[in-house]
């Protein structure tokens, strides 16, 4: 064994590159599709937050940390 360890590294090298290139790639309507979903998923929590933001300051400020 005058290689040592670099026939496994090699080995685990080829076996990373060859599940890269099994990958589908993801075409331009499925990667709009998912921006968009991902656009409505923010648009959602900044609401969520604009809602809860409000709330707290129109409420007098009852559960404020001094």
């Amino acid at each position: 064994m005058t290689r040592g360890n670099q026939r496994e590294m090699d080995r685990a090298r080829a076996q990373k590159k060859a599940a890269q290139q099994k990958k589908p790639k993801e075409s331009a309507a499925t990667l709009t599709k998912r921006k968009e979903a991902d656009a409505e998923i923010l648009r959602a929590k900044q609401r969520k937050a604009e809602e809860a933001k409000t709330g707290a300051a129109g409420g007098g400020g009852g559960t404020t940390k001094k």
